[in-house]
């Protein structure tokens, strides 16, 4: 007993008691990955809105196709559209060659030979209201547009021909009234045509000096139809801060694209821009653009508009609420339809006559 209670009582060596006791190691974190439910059932109430889609030049170069049963030779087919959680495509006219009236004509009766193709999973829609109705039965809207300058061939009586087709933006580029030192007179006359007709103005690769004097002059708000941001990177599509700032400020839409080259080549890239759009121009003023079967580079995991899922899964981890992500989706698409619809309504109702010359 003696010799137990010596051991007991024996003092600790020097520096014994300075040990800290042994603990275990804490557990490496674990990385979280977003939730694709939860994404998915955010745009099954609040669908993409996509502004800008190639399908239609794509189609033209296929001899046969069948988006229904889906198509490998392009990136947008029906099961992918509803994969994605797509609600409307803004599809635009490829304008080439030494006709470009003819050219346009003949992708808009495209379009409209397409839609009708496939009653069961496309609708035309020409304004907001018809989008959204499109959306309440199921379909994927599709809204014209947009369409290089140089479809309107110089003059406002193709402008308003182009509309009443279902014509809904235009890209003010490419044109001798739309250049380095802003609008010239038509230009300005071409503008206020927009306005009076209610088809968006698209500042995607402007000037600028345009893009100043379309801020000026326009009633209605501005778009960016595939320009992320060009303090992330140095695109000449993109938009400079200033830019989105001035967009933000006048009720305006940033529809930042999933191209590699113009946001990186990694998913992560295409959000770092949305979150640089939303600080910049604000929660009102961004969008989503898929630049899909335009020939271009997709970053890696959104090759088609199916992967848009996992792109909102993304902004969910990244701390986007809800109500931003609805404006994301779809709800800035329709303010700003609505505001051109407003403003149109607006100039017949204090009779505002078609302005200038049929030609420039």
């Amino acid at each position: 007993m003696a010799e137990l209670q010596d051991h007991i009582s024996a003092p600790a060596e020097a520096g014994e008691l300075d040990q800290p006791a042994p603990t275990s190691a804490p557990p490496p974190p674990v990385p979280t990955t977003p939730d694709p439910a939860q994404a998915h059932e955010l745009l099954a109430r609040h669908p993409i809105a996509d502004g800008y889609s190639g399908l239609l030049q794509a189609l033209r170069t296929l001899p046969w196709y069948d988006l229904e049963l889906g198509e490998s030779a392009v990136e947008t087919d029906l099961p992918r559209l509803r994969a994605g959680g797509t609600g409307a495509l803004l599809w635009a006219l490829h304008i080439a060659g030494e006709k470009p009236v003819t050219s346009a004509l003949e992708q808009i009766d495209l379009v409209n030979h397409v839609v009708d193709r496939y009653p069961e999973g496309l609708r035309l829609a020409r304004s907001a209201s018809e989008t959204a109705d499109a959306r309440a039965h199921g379909r994927t809207a599709v809204l014209i547009g947009p369409a290089p300058a140089a479809a309107a061939g110089d003059s406002l009586g193709t402008l308003r021909g182009l509309h009443a087709l279902g014509l809904r933006a235009l890209t003010l580029t490419g044109t001798a009234w739309a250049g380095d030192t802003g609008l010239n007179r038509f230009g300005e006359e071409i503008v206020r045509e927009m306005n009076r007709l209610g088809m968006l103005v698209d500042l995607t690769g402007a000037s600028p000096a345009t893009a100043r004097h379309v801020f000026a002059v326009s009633k209605a708000p501005a778009i960016l139809t595939r320009s992320a941001a060009q303090a992330l990177n140095h695109h000449p599509d993109n938009a400079p801060d200033e830019l989105l700032a001035a967009l933000g400020a006048s009720g305006g839409l940033c529809l930042v694209p999933c191209s590699a080259d113009r946001t990186g080549p990694a998913l992560r890239d295409v959000a770092d821009h949305l979150d640089h759009v939303r600080q910049i121009a604000g929660p009102g003023a961004v969008g989503l653009s898929g630049m899909y079967d335009t020939a271009t580079a997709h970053p890696e995991g959104l090759d088609d508009v199916s992967g848009y899922p996992a792109l909102i899964g993304e902004l969910i981890e990244r701390g986007w609420p809800e109500t931003d992500l609805a404006q994301l989706t779809w709800g800035n698409v329709q303010r700003v339809l609505r505001a051109a619809e407003f403003t149109a309504r607006a100039a017949h109702h204090r009779g505002t006559p078609p302005t200038g010359s049929p030609r420039i």
